[in-house]
C-alpha cells in the first residue's frame, strides 16, 4: 500500500494519440484538401521524395517496395499488379474519375461549353502530339538504329503533373486557362493509350472491353436516376475498372467513362449537380491520398552509375527532350493559332496568348504515359528503357520550368489587376468582402 495521498486538485485531461478526429476537424481537413495548390504540393512533395530515395543508397528498398504484389492470386484477372502498378493503374483511376466529373461539368455549363472555345484545346492536343511524334521521328532517322520504336514516348501529357504544377504557380490565373489544359491533357491522354493499345499492345482483348459496357451502363442508369448507393456504384466502378484493366487497354479510361455518366444540372430545386456532389466527396481522396502515392511510384527515376556523356549523345534522349519541350510547345501553341486564325474558333476572352504558351510548355510535362510506351517499346530494365527515364525526367522537368518561369510572371500580372480592382472598390466604397465573392 502506497502512503502517498490521494490527488485532489482539478485532474488534466488525458489526450490520446492517434484518437478519432472530431467531424469539424475531418470536414476542415477534406476543405484543405479540396484545394489546388495543397493537393499539387502532396503531389509535387510525393515526387522528390521517390526521386532523393531512388537515387539514394537505399534505392533497392525503394524498388522492392514498388515492386511488391499483394496479391499473387490475381493472375486470372490480370490483377497480379505490384504496388507501383496498382498505384498507376488503380489509385489513378479515381482522379480520372474525379477529372471526368471536372471536364462534363466544363463542356455542359463551364468555359467549354461554346463548341467554338471547345475546339481549340481538342485540336491542340493533336497538334501537341503530332509534332514531337515528327521531331523524335526526325533525330531517330538520321542516326539509324532501333530508336524509331520508341516513336510515341514524347507525344504524351501526364495530366496530374502538369495540373499541379499550374496549381501550385497559378494561383491568379484565368479559370478557363486550367479548363483548357484539363480538356488537352484529357484528350492527349486518351489518344495516347489508343496508340499504345494499337501500337504497343500484343494482348489486347476486345471482349472484356466490350462487357466493361454493362457496369458502366449500369452505373450511368443509377447515377442519372439520382440513386447514389454506395454499396451498388462502388462494385459497378470496380467492375468496370477490372474488365477494362484486363482488355489490355489503360484502366484509367474506365474513371473517365465513369465521370462522363454523371449528371450535371441540378433538379427539384438543388442548384448544384450531381456531378457536382460526387466531385466534392471524392476530390479529397483523389488530391490527400491517390495522386501523392501514384507520384511517389512514378518518380522514382534513378540516374545511378549513368553515363551522361552516352546518355546526352543518345538520338532517344535527344528525340525525347526535343519532342517534349520543344515539339510540345511549338504543336499545341502552333495548331491554336492557325485554327483561331483561319476558323471562327477562338480563345476565353479572358486567356491571353502568353498565357496559352506557358500552357504549351507546361504539356510538356510527359512522364508516367511516357514511360510506359518507353518500357512497351523498349522492354523494362534494357539500357534503352534506362536512357529513356532519364531523358522524359530532363524533358519533363525542361518543360516545367520554362512554363513556370512564364506562368509565374502572368500570374504576377493578374494579381496586381485583382488587387488594383479592390482598390477600386474600396475606394467606390463597395465593401472588400463583395469582391472576394464571400458575400
Amino acid at each position: 500500500m502506497s502512503d502517498r495521498a490521494p490527488h485532489t486538485g482539478p485532474s488534466r485531461p488525458t489526450r490520446r494519440l492517434f484518437s478519432r478526429t472530431s467531424w469539424p476537424e475531418a470536414r476542415f481537413l477534406a476543405d484543405v484538401l479540396r484545394t489546388e495548390t495543397v493537393g499539387g504540393g502532396l503531389l509535387l512533395l510525393g515526387a522528390v521524395i521517390a526521386l532523393v530515395w531512388s537515387n539514394s543508397p537505399w534505392e533497392s528498398a525503394y524498388q522492392a517496395l514498388g515492386g511488391w504484389v499483394p496479391w499473387a492470386g490475381g493472375a486470372s484477372l490480370h490483377l497480379d499488379l505490384s504496388l507501383s502498378a496498382w498505384a498507376a493503374d488503380g489509385l489513378l483511376a479515381v482522379f480520372f474519375f474525379v477529372v471526368g466529373l471536372e471536364l462534363k461539368r466544363e463542356f455542359v455549363v463551364g468555359e467549354l461549353r461554346d463548341p467554338r472555345r471547345a475546339a481549340l484545346p481538342v485540336v491542340a492536343a493533336v497538334g501537341g502530339m503530332a509534332l514531337p511524334a515528327l521531331i523524335y521521328v526526325a533525330v531517330n532517322l538520321a542516326a539509324g538504329g532501333d530508336g524509331l520504336r520508341g516513336w510515341a514516348i514524347p507525344t504524351a501529357t501526364d495530366i496530374a503533373f502538369a495540373l499541379a504544377v499550374l496549381a501550385v504557380i497559378g494561383s491568379h490565373l484565368p479559370q478557363g486557362l486550367r479548363a483548357f489544359l484539363l480538356t488537352l491533357a484529357v484528350v492527349d491522354d486518351l489518344l495516347a493509350i489508343t496508340v499504345i493499345a494499337i501500337f504497343y499492345t500484343d494482348d489486347f482483348s476486345p471482349l472484356p472491353l466490350l462487357a466493361a459496357l454493362a457496369p458502366i451502363a449500369a452505373f450511368g442508369l443509377l447515377v442519372q436516376r439520382r440513386r447514389t448507393w454506395w454499396w451498388a456504384l462502388i462494385p459497378l466502378a470496380v467492375a468496370a475498372w477490372t474488365l477494362v484493366h484486363a482488355s489490355g487497354v489503360h484502366a484509367t479510361v474506365a474513371g473517365v467513362l465513369l465521370g462522363f455518366t454523371v449528371p450535371v444540372l441540378g433538379r427539384d430545386g438543388d442548384p448544384h449537380g450531381l456531378a457536382e456532389h460526387l466531385e466534392h466527396r471524392w476530390r479529397p481522396v483523389s488530391a490527400g491520398f491517390a495522386v501523392p502515392v501514384f507520384a511517389f511510384f512514378a518518380a522514382g527515376v534513378s540516374l545511378r552509375g549513368a553515363d551522361l556523356g552516352a546518355i546526352v549523345t543518345d538520338p532517344i534522349v535527344i528525340g525525347v527532350v526535343a519532342g517534349l519541350v520543344a515539339g510540345k510547345a511549338v504543336g499545341i501553341f502552333g495548331s491554336t493559332f492557325l485554327l483561331a486564325r483561319f476558323t471562327r474558333a477562338q480563345l476565353d476572352e479572358d486567356i491571353t496568348w502568353t498565357d496559352l504558351l506557358g500552357v504549351a510548355l507546361l504539356a510538356g510535362v510527359g512522364f508516367t504515359v511516357s514511360l510506359l510506351i518507353g518500357e512497351l517499346a523498349f522492354g523494362a530494365g534494357t539500357a534503352a528503357d534506362d536512357n529513356v527515364k532519364a531523358a522524359v525526367l530532363t524533358g519533363s522537368v525542361i518543360a516545367a520550368l520554362l512554363a513556370a518561369v512564364v506562368l509565374v510572371r502572368r500570374n504576377a500580372a493578374y494579381r496586381r489587376i485583382a488587387e488594383a480592382e479592390r482598390v477600386d472598390a474600396d475606394h467606390d466604397g463597395v465593401p472588400d468582402v463583395y469582391q472576394r465573392g464571400d458575400g
